[in-house]
């Protein structure tokens, strides 16, 4: 089932061609909390060092944690593997896209939360066409 998976998806895990590619390039850096694995391999056309994550499960890029998200990013050459990271105060734990879920944003007014919206204000005109 896990290789069918791999063929026919690229939302779930890693693809066949990203496995391939991670055996015979990739070097492990880490890991994080929610397990997701990172590595590393040879130099992009832009000359950086490439470097990719395999989700433990769905692909959702909104589960790297802050340090590793600048460690892919380029932003710092030193993973958190590497070093004691701690999260500055003002960092907010990880929370799931709730994007088409029952917890997604729903603004007062919108179809999917009803009530009625907010009245525009003064500084704002709607456009309607020059008959």
């Amino acid at each position: 089932m896990k290789l069918l998976l791999q063929i026919f998806t690229w939302w779930n895990h890693q693809t066949i061609g990203t496995r391939f590619f991670t055996w015979r390039h990739g070097k492990r850096v880490g890991s994080d909390e929610f397990g997701n694995v990172y590595y590393e391999g040879p130099l992009s056309s832009y000359g950086l060092q490439r470097r990719w994550v395999v989700y433990n499960g769905y692909a959702e890029a909104s589960a790297i944690p802050p340090g590793w998200h600048g460690w892919m990013h380029h932003r710092t050459n030193t993973p958190p593997s590497r070093e004691d990271y701690k999260p500055r105060e003002w960092q907010k734990p990880h929370r799931a896209n709730a994007t088409g879920t029952a917890n997604a944003y729903r603004p007062k007014g919108s179809l999917a939360a009803g009530g009625e919206r907010p009245r525009v204000t003064g500084d704002y005109d709607a456009w309607t066409p020059r008959g």
